[in-house]
């Protein structure tokens, strides 16, 4: 009987086990990867402390897979796949192509979405069996650690951007500075955009100068952010990427007239923002999610274009606790990635 490695957790709250699991064959409609990196996101400690509904234990998290295709289920070569093909998975696993979202094509916001470690085994193994829709070719110049936290990380601020209002040479400020911010940055200098970075303390400085920002504002420095957005002229666009709700409702005032709020940092905590700052500005705020398996593509292929990869440390399989404790303690920079 051939078997796989998997870190699974046992109950919600416990600790990283290593387990052998039989290995599986992928049914009609889905294909076998073998798993060669998965990054470790913040989000990951919602499957871990049992906190998104509808989980079962033992699970097997990890939402930014990358890997090659091994094995394919019925109807998959047919559409274009073909064991050997790099792969990622990302939070997108699959839609279930049936409701009302899924039928107008929008589907990142499929009422039945399947993300891995959710609807099935996420990636935190050497093996993953997932629906053909979810997956994204990798480009020939960019490693399997590189690639896996594109597929949460990277097309999330990706998108973020390139569906925002904003336009070349207008002002977008990135909230931020971590797994997801570093990558913001590095996409809205690319993107043409007069980049702002925000963060706490100068020592940040010269890191976001390095980022590709043009201006950087110290959160602690005592002038409020919003004035040192409005000293700048306004931001046309805000993506915030902290999981702060006071420090995303801190830069609304920073906006310029009809500017835009982009919010993907993660908190269930409600933001202080009035309506009078929305309303007499026309201002906007936008709660943004992922991308499908083809915005995952289109991430990573301008990745590779203007040389933008992921700040990534990487640890092995067998180290799968110690990795995700020093990315969820702030440790990391910015990506803990485990490689099998």
């Amino acid at each position: 009987m051939a078997t796989y490695r998997a870190a699974q957790v046992p109950t919600a709250g416990g600790g990283f086990e290593i387990v052998e699991r039989e290995l599986r064959e992928p049914g009609p409609g889905h294909a076998r990867i073998a798993v060669e990196a998965c990054g470790i996101c913040h989000s990951d400690a919602g499957f871990v402390e049992g906190a998104f509904p509808g989980l079962s234990f033992p699970l097997v998290p990890g939402h930014e897979i990358a890997g090659r295709l091994d094995a394919l289920g019925d109807g998959v070569a047919e559409r274009g796949w073909q064991v050997g093909d790099r792969v990622v998975v990302g939070w997108f696993g699959g839609s279930c192509g049936h409701c009302k979202q899924c039928r107008q094509g929008d589907f990142i916001v499929c009422q039945n979405l399947k993300v891995p470690g959710w609807a099935y085994d996420g990636g935190f193994a050497e093996s993953v069996v997932a629906p053909a829709d979810a997956l994204a070719r990798i480009p020939d110049d960019l490693s399997p650690a590189d690639a896996g936290p594109l597929g949460c990380a990277g097309v999330t601020t990706y998108n973020g951007l390139r569906r925002s209002s904003a336009q070349p040479g207008d002002l977008v400020a990135v909230l931020g500075i971590g797994g997801l911010g570093h990558l913001g940055v590095r996409y809205a200098a690319a993107m043409g955009y007069e980049t702002v970075a925000i963060a706490r303390g100068a020592d940040k400085a010269e890191l976001a100068k390095e980022l590709g920002a043009h201006h950087y504002v110290d959160s602690t420095a005592g002038t409020p952010v919003a004035e040192a957005l409005q000293a700048l002229g306004g931001a046309d666009v805000v993506l915030a990427t902290v999981g702060n709700s006071e420090a995303i409702g801190a830069v609304v005032d920073g906006l310029a007239r009809r500017g835009e709020l982009v919010v993907i940092g993660a908190t269930g905590d409600p933001m202080g923002i009035a309506p009078l700052q929305l309303i007499l500005q026309g201002r906007v705020v936008r709660g943004h999610p992922s991308g499908t398996s083809q915005d995952v593509e289109d991430t990573m292929r301008f990745s590779a274009l203007h040389g933008i990869r992921p700040t990534v440390e990487t640890a092995p399989l067998d180290d799968a606790e110690a990795a995700y404790q020093r990315m969820m303690s702030g440790a990391a920079r910015f990506r803990m990635v485990l490689t099998m």
